[in-house]
C-alpha cells in the first residue's frame, strides 16, 4: 500500500479492502472490469517524474491552478449588477440582508426532478432531486455558533446573525425568502459494497446563490427533517454530532484543506433519540441543525445511482456531468487542441489519451487529481475521515460529511475513529490513499458505463491520481521536515520510529522546528528539543532516535537554510492546534448544559492553527485519560 512505499511501515495487515481484489473485478453495478494493477501502488509510483509517460505533462492542473476554495464562474450573468443592494461597506465588500441574496437555482432549473413532493421513503427514479421543505420540529431555537468568514463568502452582513428570527430561519421553521429547497438523489458504495439509493436523508438544500464575485454557493440544512431518502430514519441530527461537523468544517479551512463550510449551528429546542453505541440503549439528546455551505454537494454517488439503474437512466449521467462541467469546471469546455494535453498510456506508450478531444476524460482526470491532493493534505495533518464511502466523496475535491472523524494523537497508521470500521479497518489512516483510488475507480467505471470515457481514459485518470498523490505527499512531508528535497529513507525511518513509540503526531512535528542545524551538538543534547514528545522511551529507543536526529541534522546542514527561516517555514505547515476529539467532547459536554462558550472559543482558536496564540497552550496538550473512553476517541455513525 502507499504508505508502505513511502515509509516502509509494517502496514500490510491493514489492506483487506485492496488485498481482497481479484486479478480483475467488476463493480456490483457496472460490468466493465478494472485491472487489479490499476489499484495497486507499486504500479507507477516508483517512477521518477522524468520517467512518467507523457508527451507533455503540464505543471498546472487542467484549466489552471486550484485554490482552497474552487471558484465557479458563470458567464451568462453579472450577479453584482443584479444584486438588489450591491453596496460596498467601508471597503469591506458587499453586505446583504438575508432577503437580498442573489439566488440562482441552477440545479433545480437545469436537471430533472422528482414529480412528487411528499417525503414518503421510496425509490426516486429518473430524477436528480426531490423538492422538499424543512420539517424538523422546533421550539425556541437558539444560535449556538456562527462563522463570519462564511458570511463574507455569501456577502452576508454579520449583523444578520443578531436577528431574532435568524435561529428560526436556519432551523427551517421559517422559510428563507427566495430559496427553493430540495434533497439530492444519490447512491454509493458503503464499506466496499454497493448500497443502492441513499440520497439526502436529513440534509435539505435551501438553494443556490451567486455572490458579488460570481461564485456559486449552495446552502444546506443538515438535520432539517425527513425526505424521500430518509429510509427508516427520522431526518434529524443531535447537538453532539452537529458541533463536531460545525467545528471541523471551519477547522479544516484554517488548516488550508479544501472543505465544505458551516455558516451556523442552532439548537431546535427538541430532543432526539439516538443509540450512540448501537447497543440497544438509546437516549434522548438535544437536537440541532447545521447550515452547511459549499459550491456544490455533488458526490461520486450522484452519478453512480443513475448508471446503476441501467439504460433508462444512463443519459442522466451525461446530463449531470454536463451540468457539473458547465457550472463548476467551465475551463474544461474552453480547452482546445492548442492546449496539447495528450498523454501516452499502455505498454510502451501504445495508446494516446487526448484530453482536449473528450471533456469527460479531462473532467475525470481533474476529479482524480483534486481527490489525490485532498487526501495527501489529510495525511499531512493526521486527519482520518472515518467513512470514505463513495457517497461521501465530493467531485470538487472537498472534505465532506463529517461523521466519526478523528485527528491522530499518538501516531498509529491503523487508527480508525469509526467503531463500525473496527473489524477490517478499511478506512483507517494508512488506507486512505488506497481507498481514494478505489473510489476513483468506481467513479470512472460510472463514466465508462455511460460511454463518456474509454477504458484507457479511465486508467489514465487513475494513473494521474497516483502521480498527483505522490507529488503532493512528498512535497508536504518535505516541508514538514524543513528539508530542501525529499528524502525517502529519512522520512521512512522517522515514521517507523513514531509508530513504534506512539509519538504524538501534531506535537512532534511542531517541536521538530526547534532542532538546530548544528553538527557539533553533543550527543546527549540531541533529543532535548523533542523531550516533550518523546515520553517514556527506554535506552534502546533513545539510541534509535538519537541516530535519526543526527542524520536529520546532517540534512539540515547540507541545505544551508538559516535556523530561524526554516523554523518559520516549518511552523507554517505544522499546526500547533488541531481539533482533537477530546476538545470537541469538552465543548459538547458544556453545550449540552446550555453553555456555548467553549464551542465559540474552539471556533476562534481553529481559525489560526499555525499561530502560537499565547494563553491558549492548554489546547495543544496531549489527551487526558478520560479522552480514551468510548464515544470520545472513537465514535459510531449514530448522529
Amino acid at each position: 500500500m502507499l504508505l508502505c512505499h513511502i515509509a516502509s511501515l509494517p502496514l500490510v495487515r491493514f489492506v483487506p479492502p485492496l488485498a481482497a481484489f481479484p486479478k480483475t473485478f467488476s463493480s456490483p453495478v457496472f460490468s466493465s472490469p478494472i485491472s487489479r494493477s490499476a489499484l495497486r501502488w507499486g504500479w507507477h509510483l516508483n517512477r521518477r517524474p522524468s520517467e512518467r509517460r507523457s508527451s507533455r505533462r503540464p505543471d498546472r492542473q487542467i484549466g489552471g491552478s486550484r485554490s482552497h476554495s474552487m471558484e465557479s464562474k458563470t458567464e451568462a450573468r453579472d450577479p453584482a449588477a443584479e444584486s438588489p443592494v450591491a453596496v460596498a461597506d467601508g471597503g469591506k465588500g458587499v453586505r446583504l440582508k438575508l432577503e437580498e441574496f442573489n439566488w440562482d437555482h441552477s440545479f433545480v432549473r437545469e436537471l430533472p426532478g422528482d414529480p412528487r413532493s411528499d417525503t414518503i421513503p421510496r425509490q426516486v427514479l429518473h430524477a436528480c432531486y426531490s423538492k422538499v421543505s424543512p420539517s424538523a420540529e422546533v421550539e425556541s431555537p437558539e444560535l449556538v455558533a456562527w462563522s463570519e468568514s462564511v458570511a463574507e463568502l455569501l456577502d452576508l452582513d454579520p449583523k444578520e446573525f443578531e436577528r431574532p428570527d435568524f435561529p428560526l430561519i436556519f432551523s427551517g421553521a421559517v422559510p428563507l425568502k427566495g430559496g427553493l429547497p430540495y434533497a439530492q438523489c444519490y447512491g454509493g458504495h458503503q464499506f466496499g459494497v454497493w448500497a443502492g439509493q441513499l440520497g439526502d436523508g436529513r440534509a435539505i438544500t435551501l438553494g443556490e446563490l451567486l455572490n458579488s464575485r460570481g461564485e456559486r454557493w449552495e446552502l444546506q440544512l443538515k438535520g432539517a427533517g425527513k425526505t424521500p431518502y430518509s429510509r427508516f430514519a427520522d431526518g434529524l441530527a443531535v447537538l453532539r454530532s452537529s458541533i463536531r461537523e460545525f467545528l471541523c468544517s471551519e477547522a479544516m479551512i484554517g488548516l488550508g484543506i479544501p472543505t465544505t463550510r458551516a455558516l451556523s449551528l442552532v439548537t431546535t429546542g427538541k430532543f432526539v433519540s439516538r443509540d450512540m453505541f448501537y447497543d440497544g440503549n438509546p437516549k434522548d439528546e438535544p437536537g440541532a441543525i447545521v447550515c452547511r455551505v459549499a459550491q456544490s454537494f455533488l458526490r461520486f454517488g450522484s452519478y453512480q445511482i443513475h448508471a446503476a439503474r441501467g439504460k433508462e437512466d444512463l443519459d442522466l449521467v451525461r446530463t449531470l456531468a454536463d451540468y457539473t462541467i458547465r457550472h463548476h469546471f467551465p475551463h474544461i469546455e474552453k480547452m482546445s487542441k492548442s492546449d496539447d494535453l495528450s498523454f501516452e498510456v499502455g505498454v510502451k506508450g501504445s495508446l494516446i489519451v487526448d484530453l482536449t478531444s473528450n471533456k469527460y476524460a479531462a473532467w475525470s482526470v481533474e476529479v482524480a487529481e483534486h481527490t489525490a491532493s485532498l487526501i495527501a493534505s489529510w495525511q499531512g495533518v493526521g486527519f482520518t475521515h472515518g467513512v470514505l464511502n463513495t457517497d461521501n466523496m465530493s467531485v470538487l475535491g472537498l472534505t465532506i460529511d463529517y461523521g466519526p472523524f478523528g485527528f491522530l494523537d499518538a501516531f498509529d497508521p491503523s487508527y480508525t475513529p469509526n467503531t463500525t470500521d473496527l473489524p477490517g479497518r478499511r478506512y483507517c489512516f494508512a488506507n486512505q490513499p488506497d481507498i481514494g483510488l478505489w473510489n476513483i475507480a468506481q467513479f470512472t467505471a460510472t463514466l465508462s458505463a455511460a460511454q463518456l470515457i474509454s477504458k484507457e481514459e479511465a486508467n489514465y485518470a487513475m494513473e494521474r491520481y497516483g502521480d498527483k498523490f505522490m507529488d503532493e505527499y512528498q512535497s508536504i512531508m518535505t516541508r514538514k521536515l524543513g528539508l530542501s528535497k525529499y528524502n525517502k529513507q529519512l522520512i521512512s525511518t522517522l515514521l517507523n520510529n513514531m509508530a513504534v513509540d506512539k509519538v504524538d503526531y501534531t506535537n512532534f512535528f511542531r517541536l521538530l522546528s526547534n532542532i538546530k542545524a548544528d553538527a557539533s551538538t553533543p550527543k546527549n543534547e540531541l533529543l532535548v528539543p523533542l523531550k516533550a514528545a518523546l515520553l517514556d522511551i527506554g535506552q534502546e529507543r533513545k539510541e534509535a532516535w538519537t541516530t535519526w536526529v543526527q542524520t536529520y541534522i546532517e540534512e539540515l546542514v547540507a541545505s544551508g537554510t538559516p535556523d530561524d527561516e526554516r523554523k518559520a517555514a516549518m511552523n507554517s505547515v505544522n499546526p500547533k492546534y488541531i481539533l482533537r476529539n477530546y476538545l470537541c467532547q469538552s465543548a459538547i459536554d458544556a453545550a449540552e448544559q446550555g453553555d456555548y462558550g467553549e464551542v465559540r472559543r474552539l471556533l476562534k482558536l481553529m481559525e489560526h492553527p499555525y499561530d502560537d496564540q499565547p494563553g491558549m497552550e492548554k489546547y495543544a496538550r496531549l489527551p487526558p485519560a478520560w479522552a480514551y473512553r468510548p464515544g470520545v476517541c472513537m465514535l459510531s455513525c449514530s448522529s
